[in-house]
C-alpha cells in the first residue's frame, strides 16, 4: 500500500510499544504524529532526525488537545494504558473515558482507521477493575468509531520491558525466588516488535471491516515453567518457592501506602489469571506474522548485556 502522505497519529508513541509502532510506520514511509503530554521526551526516546516525524502535545483527558492532534490524520493508534492508579489517573479515566474521547474525536476528524490497544481477557463483567475497564473501554470505542480495530496483546516482552527484564533482575539478585501462588498461571508472552508489526499491517490493509486480534507468542507456559526457562538461559539455578496469593495481597496492600508502590493489589489479581489467546480469535497468523519465541529473543538480550 502506498502511504501517499497519509498521517498516522500515535497516542503514547514514546512508550514501550508506541516507540516500536512509530519505527515500523516510518519504515513504511508513513508520516507519523506522536501525541503525548511530554513531546520533548519523545525526541530523546526515539532519537530520530526525521522531517516526517512530528511530536505534538496532547493530553488524552483534554478534548481540545486530542482533537488538535488528530486533525488531518488518516489513521489513529491509541496505545495509552495504565497499570498503577495514582490520583485522578485511574483505570476508568484512562481505559474508558479517554479511550472513548480519542475514538470520538478520531471519528469527528474523519480518520479512516483506528487501532485501539486493549488486552487479552478484556471483559466489562470482570471482577478485576483493570480488566473490567479494558472491556468497558472497548465497548465505548466501538460505539464511537464503528470500524475500530482492537489489538489485545498478551504480556509483551523485549529490551527495556517491565516483564522479562524484571524477572531477570530478580533472578540474578535472589537465590530464592518467590513465585505467585504455585506458579500455575498460564501465559503466552508476545514479542513487542511482533505486536507493533501487527498494528502496522492492520493500518495497511485495504479492507476496513472491524476486527479483534489477540496477539500471543508461539508457546504457552506456566509461570513456574517460564521462570525456570529464563533462569536456565541466564545460567542461573534459583530455588523457586511458592507464596500463597493471600500473602501477596497483604504485601500489595501494605505497599500501596507508599508514594510509589512496588506492588499493587491489581497487579496481584492479574497474576491469578491466565493470559492466553482464545483459539476462536484472529491473531498473528491471520496477519501473516510468525511470532518470535521468548527463548530466541532472550538469547539476544543476554548476549547484548554480556
Amino acid at each position: 500500500m502506498a502511504t501517499n502522505g497519509r498521517i498516522v497519529t500515535v497516542f503514547g508513541g514514546a512508550g514501550f510499544l508506541g516507540r516500536r509502532i512509530v519505527r515500523h510506520l516510518r519504515d513504511r514511509e508513513f508520516p507519523v504524529r506522536i501525541a503525548s503530554r511530554h513531546p520533548d521526551r519523545g525526541h530523546s526516546q526515539l532519537g530520530r532526525d526525521d522531517s516526517q516525524l512530528r511530536f505534538v502535545y496532547a493530553d488524552i483527558h483534554d478534548e481540545r488537545s486530542v482533537a488538535d492532534a488528530l486533525a488531518g490524520a488518516y489513521a489513529v493508534v491509541n496505545t495509552v494504558s495504565l497499570y498503577v492508579e495514582h490520583g485522578q489517573e485511574t483505570f476508568h479515566s484512562v481505559h474508558v473515558e479517554s479511550a472513548q474521547r480519542v475514538a470520538a474525536q478520531a471519528h469527528r476528524a474523519g480518520a479512516k482507521r483506528l487501532v485501539h490497544i486493549s488486552g487479552i481477557g478484556a471483559d466489562p463483567a470482570s471482577q478485576s477493575r483493570y480488566i473490567r475497564s479494558r472491556g468497558e473501554g472497548e465497548l465505548l470505542v466501538r460505539a464511537a468509531f464503528a470500524d475500530a480495530h482492537f489489538i489485545r496483546p498478551a504480556v509483551m516482552f523485549g529490551p527495556d520491558d517491565a516483564f522479562l527484564t524484571t524477572i531477570l533482575k530478580l533472578l540474578r539478585r535472589l537465590p530464592i525466588y518467590p513465585m505467585f501462588g504455585r506458579g500455575l498461571m498460564r501465559l503466552q508472552p508476545a514479542y513487542v516488535e511482533d505486536v507493533a508489526e501487527a498494528i502496522v499491517r492492520i493500518i495497511e490493509r485495504a479492507e476496513a471491516q472491524p476486527r479483534i486480534f489477540e496477539c500471543g507468542g508461539p508457546r504457552v507456559y506456566s509461570y513456574e515453567e517460564f521462570v525456570g526457562i529464563v533462569a536456565r538461559q541466564a545460567g542461573l539455578a534459583p530455588i523457586l518457592i511458592p507464596i500463597p496469593f493471600a500473602v501477596w495481597h497483604a504485601l500489595a496492600w501494605a505497599s500501596e501506602i507508599l508514594p510509589a508502590p512496588l506492588l499493587t493489589r491489581n497487579q496481584v489479581e492479574l497474576m491469578e489469571i491466565d493470559t492466553v489467546t482464545s483459539p476462536e480469535m484472529l491473531g498473528f497468523v491471520e496477519l501473516g506474522i510468525s511470532p518470535h519465541s521468548v527463548e530466541a529473543i532472550l538469547q539476544k538480550m543476554l548476549s547484548k548485556c554480556g
